[in-house]
């Protein structure tokens, strides 16, 4: 007799709803295996709409969890090969132990909460990990090599493939002629390839490790990201495992034809701060215009509800070339101070967050989950985002274009090919992934290409070139395959002259930006001006605790106007015609030998010993 308590309980709670009512009344009169899973399937997405018509409940959470327990047991007891899909999720990593940590604590969260696939020999038997080193550090190597024995003793299965498995694969290929691939690195400086790099490589211990005789999906995921999602209660948000991606994800595969899918992001913005200035910087003036006119000792007023934030790029400064409608508002701060506090506490507190924004943080656009039917939500996809997103092995073909320039924008760029190959086989859906920008301990990004970081000031112009190029390589592709591009080729001259065309637009919309940016320092820095003199003279004011917090800002203030103010050295760098010059010619190549690179890659692929 299989026990469903669970599910029992949850259709009981749920009885106004008459399809739930019936499915009630067949639960009690089955047994069957087969006729309770398929009762089970039936049953989860009402139960989901009824468990997010209010504020998530933590009880009824844990029940929805357990009755996925319910139904591992029902399916393990069933005679039928299970013949589900396993997963091995590939993390690509650089000197990012605490973000690792908390990634596969998260996995294994999800594996214990949900159960997908079964706990046998000491295994979750469905769900492994790949771990792709790319560190330099060497306590950071031997952290990460650690955490991978300990989370495969708990039983999560880690496999860890550091700098020396990944050199014997690479020596295997001609690094002549895959350089566009995989790099040209000699066995001295064989870490901080880039991301797209060793991902790259990371297909190939894939294309090792893929059992022919089990279906299987490889799932790709950020060091930085957590298999749960942020979502809003009232005043406050909070964190909790409320989607089991595995079960919903197999069930897509194995009812349709798709061969890729991708996933986004809730929490921190997936993009750089490089095109984020100017939407943070509207919504601190706003912030400060509102303490001016606020008594700096009354009772803290920035606890409103938070925006239902419905546009996906609300926190981009040119969202309208994605096609999202450009935010025209500011977004309110809201505290998160919770004991009894006044408006100086609140900016006391802002001022520490403010730091985060460098390292791609946006204090006032967070994104937050909202609720829908994860088999409804799927839709045709053209972006890629490297963070998330899950493909069968035969896709391995399908690899991170134009790595070698390590360019910001690669997942565009990916989605854009793809999407003339694959069609509709190519989709989205809602399955985030909890974003986290930044470590609690240490308040930053423990690794993050393209800044640096000397005293007080930051330098963003490394991110900023790759963020702007990676552009300049995105609004070619649409071009390009908008023509037929890459099934059908292109000539150089045509092709050089759709990037140059590129980039004159390109620079044009970043120097309305760099105009509009500009303004908004200056009149920053007024305001918050302003506002010290005004609460220096009242009874409230601490002027160690307010000397630092102004000093937060001022510092803050002084980084933007370094990286994006009116002599922004940046600028000057994307502007000249040296590197403009180097990149179109650099872009070109690349794009001229991409299908020489496909080819290559196919053949590379079906050598790959198992």
């Amino acid at each position: 007799m299989h026990k469903n308590n669970s599910l029992k309980k949850l259709l009981n709670l749920y009885q106004s709803d008459d399809t739930i009512a019936a499915l009630s009344t067949q639960l009690n009169d089955t047994d069957n295996a087969k006729e309770l899973i398929n009762l089970y399937n039936q049953a989860i997405p009402l139960i989901e709409k009824n468990l997010w018509k209010n504020e998530i409940a933590e009880t009824e959470l844990r029940d929805y969890q357990n009755l996925f327990h319910d139904l591992e047991n029902i399916i393990s007891s069933d005679k039928t090969p299970d013949t589900r899909y396993n997963f091995i999720i590939a993390i690509p990593v650089a000197d990012r132990p605490q973000h690792l940590k908390s990634c596969l604590n998260s996995i294994f969260e999800l594996c214990t909460k949900y159960n997908y696939g079964g706990f046998e020999n000491g295994l979750f038997k469905k769900i492994s990990v790949l771990i792709a080193d790319d560190s330099q550090n060497t306590e950071n190597i031997i952290k990460n090599r650690e955490m991978a024995e300990h989370f495969t003793h708990s039983g999560l299965e880690v496999i860890y493939f550091g700098l020396e498995q990944q050199k014997e694969i690479v020596s295997q290929l001609d690094n002549r002629k895959t350089k566009n691939i995989t790099g040209d690195f000699t066995s001295d400086n064989f870490f901080h390839k880039g991301a797209s790099i060793t991902r790259n490589i990371t297909y190939l211990k894939l294309q090792q490790l893929q059992n022919r005789n089990e279906p299987t999906l490889f799932y790709f995921i950020d060091s930085d990201q957590e298999f749960q999602v942020s979502i809003q209660t009232s005043n406050k948000h909070r964190e909790c495992y409320c989607i089991n991606y595995f079960h919903y994800l197999n069930k897509i595969f194995s009812n349709s034809k798709i061969s890729i899918l991708t996933g986004k992001v809730v929490g921190d913005p997936p993009v750089s701060p490089a095109v984020m200035a100017g939407t943070f910087l509207e919504d601190l003036i706003y912030f400060v215009k509102q303490l001016s006119m606020l008594q700096a000792g009354q009772a803290c007023e920035f606890h409103n509800d938070v925006k239902n934030n419905s546009n996906d790029a609300s926190y981009h400064d040119m969202a309208e070339l994605f096609g999202f409608k450009p935010s025209s508002d500011h977004y309110d701060y809201h505290c998160s101070l919770e004991n009894t506090h006044n408006h100086i506490d609140c900016f006391n507190h802002f001022s520490g967050k403010l730091k985060h924004f460098f390292d791609g943080e946006h204090p006032t656009r967070k994104s937050y989950y909202q609720h829908e039917d994860v088999i409804n939500s799927i839709k045709s996809a053209r972006t890629i985002y490297t963070g998330n997103y899950i493909f069968k092995p035969e896709n391995l073909k399908y690899f991170i274009p134009f790595a070698n320039l390590k360019l910001r924008m690669a997942g565009p760029v990916l989605g854009r090919i793809i999407k003339a190959e694959l069609g509709d086989h190519f989709v989205s859906a809602n399955l985030p992934m909890l974003h986290k920008r930044t470590v609690n301990t240490i308040g930053q990004s423990e690794f993050r290409p393209g800044v640096t970081r000397q005293n007080n000031q930051i330098d963003l112009s490394g991110e900023f070139t790759r963020q702007y190029f990676g552009d300049v390589m995105l609004f070619t592709m649409i071009e390009l395959t908008d023509k037929g591009y890459p099934q059908t080729n292109v000539s150089y001259e045509v092709l050089s002259d759709t990037i140059h065309k590129t980039i004159v637009s390109m620079k044009k919309k970043y120097t309305i930006k760099h105009r509009e940016i500009s303004v908004k320092i200056d009149s920053l820095r007024e305001l918050l001006n302003n506002l010290e003199k005004k609460w220096h003279n009242t009874s409230e004011f601490d002027s160690n605790n307010q000397t630092s917090a102004f000093s937060d800002f001022n510092h803050f203030i002084d980084n933007i106007d370094f990286n994006f103010g009116k002599n922004a050295r940046i600028y000057e760098i994307i502007k000249s015609e040296d590197t403009k010059n180097k990149h179109l010619k650099q872009i070109a190549n690349a794009i001229m030998s991409y299908n020489d690179d496909v080819s290559l890659w196919q053949k590379i692929l079906s050598e790959i010993k198992h």
